[in-house]
């Protein structure tokens, strides 16, 4: 399955399942919830607020993961 466009509210485990490189982008936000089990439950935005980002760093996340999975 290949995801079209990731947005704030993809879920985690969808993304990282589907595309694993985007495992390393999201460690080097901080994000390190690719092994935790609210992956499956949790958006990208969710992850991101619980571990204190801001928007802003939302969507540089966002940006950064589509420009690799292009």
């Amino acid at each position: 399955m290949i995801m079209e466009q990731i947005t704030q509210k993809t879920l985690i485990k969808s993304l990282i399942e589907t595309h694993p490189e985007a495992i390393e982008i999201l460690m080097a936000y901080g994000l390190h919830c690719v092994n935790c089990h609210f992956s499956e439950f949790d958006t990208i935005e969710d992850g991101a607020m619980m571990h204190g980002l801001s928007d802003e760093d939302i969507e540089f996340i966002i940006k950064d993961v589509n420009k690799v999975l292009k």
